[in-house]
C-alpha cells in the first residue's frame, strides 16, 4: 500500500500540472494547482457539453504554456453518472484522469479554512491537493463486452426492481379485495397468476366448482395441470371473503392492467437476460468461472458487470476491496475494538457475494466443509455471518486464480487446502 501510495506521489513533479474537478450536473468547477500545492488557477466553470469541454481543454493547454509544465494530471469525484461524459473527452484527447474518494474530500474540506463550508470552487481546490498527496485511484473506461455487460446488468437491475414493486401493489390489491388468497397460494406461481386473470374477485368464484375453476384455468397459457386441492381452498376462502364489495369495476381493471404490466416486464427480463448470457460467454472468463458447481449463467453475468474481467486484477486483495470486504477496527491503548468489514466498496458486488454464498455452503461440498471448519473449530469459531464474510474473500481468490492461471475448478484441490489447515489445527 505504501509502495502503491508513493509511486502515486511521485507521478506529481516539478513539471506536472495538477487539476481537480468538482462534478455537477449542468457545470463544473476546475481549479489547478502545482506540485507544491500552489493555487495556479483559481477556480473557473465550464459547462457539461461540446463547446464546454472544449474550452476547458483549450484552457488547460494555456496553463501548460503559461507556466511552463509538460505533463497534466486531472481528477474528480465520481458524483453519480455526470462525470462519464467527460471521462471520456478526457480519454479520447490522451488526457490521464484519475477519481478521488468522495470520502476523503468530505472529510478534508476543512483543512485549509478549519470551516465547514462546503461549495463546488473549494472542492475543486480540495480535489486537486489530495490528487497532489497521491489519494486517487485510477479508472478504467469500460469499452466492448464490458460496457454492454454493464449498462444491460444495471437496466435489468432496474426492470427486477420494478418487478418488485408490481408484486407489493399487487399484493396491496389482494389485501383490499381478496385478503385471503394468500392462505391458499402462499407464493405467486403460474396457478396463482391464473386465479387472478381468471377469477380474481371472490364473486368470480362462488357458485363455481372446483372442477369448473379448473376448466377455467386450464385455458390460461402455460399451465397444464391445476391442482384440484387448491381449487377447492378457493372455493372455501371466497365462501368466507372479507373483501371489499364497492367499486368492483375499477379493481378489475386495475388487476388486470397489474398482470398486464408483469407479463410485459417478465418477458422483458427473460429476454435481457438471455443476450447477457450470450454476451458473457464471449469473455474467455465465462469459460472457467462456469465450472465452479453452483455458480450459474446469471451469478456470472452479475459478477463479471460488476468487477470486469478478472484477469485485469493484479491480486484478490484488490477484489476484496473492491467489494468492501476488508476488515477495519477501532483499538487504542489497551482497549481492543472489535473486526468489521469496510463496507468501503460496491454495495451490489457485496450483496451478490453473500447471496451466491448461501447455496454454495448448502451444495458446493468443499465450501460446506469449509464453513463447517471455520464454525466448529476449537480455536477461535467464527460465527455463521463471520464465516460467510471470510469465505466471500475465498470465492473471490478462487474465481481470480481461475480466471489468471486458466484453468477449471478442483474441488479436490481445495478439500485437500481444507486438510492442511485442519492438520494445522
Amino acid at each position: 500500500m505504501n509502495f502503491n501510495t508513493n509511486q502515486k506521489i511521485n507521478q506529481v513533479t516539478e513539471n506536472t500540472l495538477v487539476v481537480g474537478i468538482d462534478i455537477a450536473k449542468h457545470k463544473h468547477y476546475a481549479c489547478a494547482i502545482d506540485e507544491r500545492g500552489r493555487v495556479l488557477q483559481k477556480s473557473f466553470p465550464f459547462t457539461q457539453s461540446r463547446n464546454g469541454f472544449d474550452a476547458f481543454y483549450e484552457k488547460l493547454l494555456t496553463l501548460l504554456t503559461t507556466h511552463d509544465k509538460s505533463e497534466i494530471l486531472v481528477g474528480f469525484e465520481p458524483t453519480g453518472h455526470y462525470w462519464m461524459n467527460l471521462a471520456v473527452y478526457l480519454f479520447e484527447h490522451g488526457i490521464p484522469f484519475i477519481m478521488v474518494n468522495p470520502s476523503h474530500v468530505n472529510k478534508s474540506k476543512e483543512l485549509d479554512d478549519n470551516l465547514q463550508t462546503k461549495n463546488d470552487q473549494k472542492d475543486a481546490l480540495v480535489i486537486a491537493r489530495l490528487i497532489r498527496d497521491g489519494r486517487f485511484s485510477y479508472p478504467r473506461i469500460l469499452e466492448g463486452v464490458e460496457a454492454e455487460l454493464r449498462n444491460g446488468a444495471t437496466l435489468r437491475s432496474k426492470i427486477q426492481e420494478d418487478l418488485n414493486a408490481l408484486q407489493n401493489r399487487l399484493i396491496r390489491w389482494l389485501d383490499r379485495f381478496f385478503p385471503e388468497f394468500m392462505s391458499v397460494f402462499k407464493s405467486f406461481g403460474k396457478m396463482a397468476y391464473a386465479v387472478l386473470e381468471k377469477t380474481p374477485l371472490p364473486a368470480d368464484i362462488l357458485g363455481k366448482s372446483p372442477e369448473e375453476l379448473l376448466f377455467l384455468y386450464r385455458q390460461v397459457e402455460g399451465l397444464k395441470s391445476p391442482q384440484l386441492p387448491k381449487a377447492k381452498q378457493l372455493v372455501e376462502a371466497a365462501q368466507s371473503s372479507i373483501g371489499l364489495t364497492e367499486g368492483l369495476t375499477m379493481a378489475r381493471i386495475e388487476i388486470a392492467t397489474l398482470l398486464s404490466q408483469r407479463k410485459l416486464m417478465q418477458q422483458q427480463l427473460d429476454s435481457l437476460t438471455e443476450q447477457l448470457i450470450e454476451l458473457t460467454k464471449q469473455m474467455t472468463d465465462y469459460e472457467y468461472l462456469a465450472t465452479v458447481p453452483g455458480i450459474g449463467d446469471v451469478t456470472i453475468v452479475d459478477l463479471l458487470s460488476e468487477i470486469g474481467s478478472f484477469t485485469q486484477y493484479e491480486h484478490p486483495r484488490q477484489l476484496i476491496k473492491l467489494a468492501g470486504l476488508t476488515l477495519r477496527e477501532n483499538s487504542s491503548g489497551q482497549h481492543k475494538g472489535q473486526k468489521r468489514i469496510s463496507k468501503r466498496g460496491r454495495r451490489k458486488l457485496r450483496s451478490l457475494l453473500f447471496r451466491v454464498m448461501i447455496p454454495l455452503i448448502r451444495h458446493n461440498e468443499a465450501f460446506k466443509q469449509l464453513h463447517e471448519y471455520y464454525t466448529t473449530r476449537t480455536v477461535n469459531p467464527l460465527r455463521k455471518k463471520q464465516s460467510m464474510v471470510v469465505l466471500c474473500g475465498k470465492l473471490l481468490k478462487i474465481l481470480h486464480a481461475l480466471c489468471k492461471k486458466k484453468v477449471q475448478f478442483d474441488e479436490q484441490l481445495m478439500m485437500k487446502d481444507l486438510y492442511c489447515l485442519v492438520e494445522a489445527a
